[in-house]
């Protein structure tokens, strides 16, 4: 239930050959910045490299008010609104949406993403066609600023501080929730809006709140 292959369909992503090389999503964070420099110099010619070490598909569409930190790829078809804020090391696949005033670090999103407004999003990896609705973020760091352990069935030690969420294939997340650090939402699963989520939430459920949490029918 944790694992990249559990979570994950890697053919919608550029990062597939990359995030087979681990068994847990988290593994791969440390090297979202050199991958994507690594990809960069490699995209096909309907990339355009708009500044340096930011490669944009000719088909997307990036407001002008939007900042395209180093390094990123924006892929085809998607669209980068008003004040989005891209800080850098962000790989954003095809047909995603990232919405006015959203904040992205250290990510892979997956093709069809959407953060469409208000999030912040740090430290993660979201699968195909997930969605986080408004105002809902990624929290990717400990109050006490310890290492991030992932709490489920069992206790995964990530030996990283700074761990957002992992979010499989279909995920929804509902408006103004806030995803811990370390927490793993397996595919096709939904969370109410307003939940505050930490640890493990299973394939194919619903979380209403930390105590119930249910299966789909």
């Amino acid at each position: 239930m944790y694992t990249i292959e559990s979570l994950y369909d890697l053919s919608h992503t550029l990062s597939a050959d990359y995030l087979r090389q681990f068994t847990y999503p988290w593994e791969a964070l440390k090297g979202i910045k050199e991958l994507i420099l690594s990809l960069g110099p490699t995209l096909e010619k309907e990339y355009t490299e708009v500044s340096p070490q930011v490669w944009v598909h000719n088909t997307a569409t990036v407001a002008p008010t939007a900042f395209l930190g180093a390094p990123c790829i924006i892929g085809a078809d998607t669209e980068v609104r008003h004040c989005a804020f891209i800080r850098g090391s962000a790989l954003i696949g095809a047909g995603c949406v990232v919405g006015n005033s959203v904040e992205l670090k250290n990510v892979i999103l997956f093709d069809k993403v959407q953060v469409p407004h208000y999030n912040y999003v740090g430290d993660s990896i979201l699968g195909y066609k997930a969605h986080m609705g408004a105002g809902s973020i990624t929290s990717n760091v400990k109050s006490d600023k310890s290492l991030v352990v992932i709490h489920g069935d069992e206790d995964l030690p990530t030996g990283i501080k700074k761990v957002g969420a992992m979010l499989g294939d279909y995920v929804e997340v509902g408006c103004n929730s806030v995803l811990n650090p370390g927490t793993v939402i397996g595919r096709n699963s939904n969370v109410y809006p307003l939940s505050c989520v930490r640890g493990v939430v299973p394939a194919d459920s619903i979380y209403k709140d930390r105590g119930n949490i249910v299966q789909k029918t």
